[in-house]
């Protein structure tokens, strides 16, 4: 890749459209979304005492409240936005699965691709909160890969649904879910048959699993584990974004790759250029599930 492409900055009007362009592409068109699913549980209270069996403090339960997690999140995002979520994964046999999919059917989107497996939980993330303070968050899950049966029907499953899909989203949440062979078939599939791969990428997977994706999106640390930057303290700003960006993308051999970079916005890297996407200022009170 030439070190003399075009770096450029967009900005706020021309954003606006852009976004604006994308979101109306996307109304009626069918998205393969794969990868982890599970619940998002929060328990919220107050603590007015402390417990006499430890010294820990005592919650008294005001509300609860449940949302789709994970990839579960990413499907009902598409459904929010227009478009159809056909949602493939892997739950358990338990009630976090009957949640899960009431949840999903709530919100528009089908639970016919979840394959259960009965060897492994349903994810679940519970977090404890008393008024503003997150005092702990309990998870239930098993980090290891699908067994060679359950990842046989994952992949069977999405044989079928990919051919009638507009673009394909691999969620990776390193749970598990995709193996290496299963994350390049799923690749090998959507190239088969003309459709366009897009992966969040989790920053522990090896880039090489990744290879053939059209379009990445990782996070400023996820690329700097993933290109291989592991010097202490580094912040990948200027010259070093550009450098480590342009060392990713022809590592996966994406066509595009966009890293996101908190405050100061997302770039943007293709064939012939880099786009500087700059945030602007908002005031912002919930950022969950952004």
């Amino acid at each position: 890749m030439s070190s003399q492409q075009k770096v450029t900055t967009v900005d706020l009007h021309r954003l606006q459209g852009l976004i604006k362009e994308q979101i109306t592409q996307l109304d009626g068109k069918t998205v393969v979304v794969v990868g982890d699913v599970g619940l998002d549980e929060y328990v919220l209270g107050e603590v007015r005492r402390i417990s006499p069996e430890a010294p820990v403090p005592v919650l008294e339960v005001a509300s609860e409240d449940r949302r789709l997690g994970l990839a579960a999140n990413v499907a009902q995002n598409v459904v929010s936005l227009g478009g159809r979520a056909e949602l493939v994964s892997v739950v358990g046999e338990d009630g976090a699965a009957t949640q899960l999919k009431s949840l999903l059917q709530k919100q528009g989107v089908g639970t016919s691709h979840l394959i259960t497996d009965s060897g492994r939980p349903t994810i679940r993330k519970t977090r404890i909160i008393a008024e503003q303070h997150h005092i702990v968050r309990v998870d239930y899950e098993v980090r290891r890969y699908l067994d060679g049966e359950v990842e046989m029907r994952l992949l069977a499953r999405l044989s079928e649904v990919i051919p009638n899909a507009d673009a394909v989203v691999i969620e990776d949440y390193a749970k598990g879910l995709l193996s290496e062979a299963a994350m390049q078939e799923v690749i090998r599939l959507s190239k088969k048959h003309g459709k366009k791969v897009l992966v969040d990428p989790h920053r522990t997977t090896p880039a090489h699993y990744y290879a053939g994706v059209d379009l990445m999106t990782p996070n400023r640390d996820e690329a700097e584990a993933l290109v291989g930057i592991e010097a202490e303290g580094l912040r990948a700003t200027g010259d070093e974004i550009l450098r480590m960006g342009r060392a990713l993308r022809e590592k996966v051999r994406a066509e595009h790759l966009v890293i996101t970079r908190g405050k100061e916005g997302m770039t943007l890297f293709d064939q012939d250029r880099v786009v500087h996407l700059p945030t602007y200022a908002r005031q912002v009170f919930d950022v969950t599930g952004a």
